[in-house]
């Protein structure tokens, strides 16, 4: 039976999304269920970031039609939208956090969008919850940089305070845009398996974009590649064969220029 879209965390129908004249995402159709853990994976420039700001309602579709937690984003007024996002995180790559920003006041910010103005402003001069700060950054191995200036971490520091924020903040919906890149692989591995039970224990949703094929099927049970803005396949992690993965990567560095047609068929692969 369909899941409902009540029942989905996100949905996408003919979804497209284009920058001036690139086209970031072309037809894109998905159904992501609440409580799921999925990966996405493709080559650099395949469009998993620009799908990830499209289901973090950052931008609206081009075309096509988008729920996230049962809402249609941009058929909202700005602050019923604004209310939505706060329901959504975002892990971001490179996170942008002020250089002189203490690690404890990044943290908390996870929360902004839920208190309101006053409590907002009076956290960046008095940190309201340093043990709450304290402890989701203890199981990144970072409770000793609580208040330590975000300009004096290194970039995979910076990236865990990104996940502390994220955990913090306690969404329904989890987006991780590449969140472990500038870690080694110890320290990635420790971070995916964490951001894995946090979702599992608290029906959390939670969608990856990764370049590292194995950390994808290591950790999470649905993998989704994505080549050229079109899914190329949507699998569980143990059907993604050998085949697959050579079809998804094959050429990339000859891949065509965003507005020509794929050189391959874009029929989803069987699984």
């Amino acid at each position: 039976m369909a899941a409902t879209t009540s029942a989905l965390a996100v949905q996408l129908h003919g979804a497209g999304l284009r920058h001036a004249a690139v086209r970031a995402l072309d037809g894109v159709s998905l159904a992501i269920r609440q409580g799921e853990r999925v990966a996405i994976i493709g080559p650099s420039g395949a469009g998993k970031s620009s799908l990830l700001h499209l289901m973090a309602s950052a931008v609206p579709p081009s075309s096509g039609s988008l729920h996230v937690l049962g809402e249609q984003p941009w058929a909202l007024s700005a602050r019923a939208r604004q209310r939505l996002r706060a329901q959504v995180g975002l892990v971001h790559q490179a996170p942008p956090l002020p250089p002189r920003q203490r690690v404890v006041t990044a943290v908390l910010a996870g929360r902004l969008g839920q208190w309101g103005v006053l409590r907002g402003l009076f956290n960046l001069l008095y940190p309201s919850d340093i043990s709450g700060a304290r402890r989701v950054l203890a199981e990144l191995g970072l409770a000793d940089k609580l208040f330590v200036q975000c300009g004096q971490l290194s970039g995979g520091q910076l990236q865990r305070v990104g996940i502390a924020r994220a955990l913090y903040q306690q969404p329904r919906l989890l987006l991780a845009d590449e969140p472990v890149s500038a870690m080694d692989p110890v320290l990635a591995d420790h971070s995916l398996a964490l951001l894995n039970r946090h979702a599992q224990a608290n029906g959390v949703t939670l969608v990856a974009s990764l370049h590292a094929v194995e950390l994808a099927l290591a950790h999470f049970p649905r993998v989704i590649g994505i080549r050229d803005g079109h899914v190329l396949f949507d699998c569980p992690a143990e059907a993604v064969s050998e085949q697959l993965l050579n079809d998804l990567y094959a050429n990339e560095h000859l891949a065509p220029a965003p507005d020509q047609p794929a050189p391959f068929s874009v029929q989803m692969p069987r699984c």
